[in-house]
């Protein structure tokens, strides 16, 4: 498999486009997994949600969680392999919306 390197906090809040050319949101988060010294990313967060986890962490992010969780419904699990980054500056998926996992409240 080739490898790109492509600056992670380039990317961060960059709008994701699905198959039909439309946004699915906001890529928000990089999860990333270290083994023996190399780390490799094992999925993206995209979408409000996703914002607003990454804010949790934060009082006021939980106390918004806590208020508008039930109708901030909008983010998903993007894995590794879905996303296309060939063009980090318009990053699409490389799957149907119906096949990635939604984001849930933890």
């Amino acid at each position: 498999m080739a490898r790109q390197k492509i600056h992670l906090e380039l990317l961060l809040g960059k709008r994701v486009y699905a198959l039909n050319g439309r946004s699915i949101g906001r890529l928000e988060e990089v999860c990333v997994q270290v083994h023996e010294g190399a780390a490799a990313v094992n999925e993206f967060e995209v979408g409000t949600y996703a914002l607003f986890e990454r804010l949790s962490a934060w009082q006021i992010g939980r106390a918004i969680l806590g208020l508008f969780g039930s109708i901030i419904k909008s983010g998903y699990s993007v894995k590794w392999n879905q996303l296309d980054l060939s063009d980090a500056e318009r990053p699409k998926l490389t799957c149907s919306v119906n096949e990635l996992a939604p984001l849930k409240l933890d």
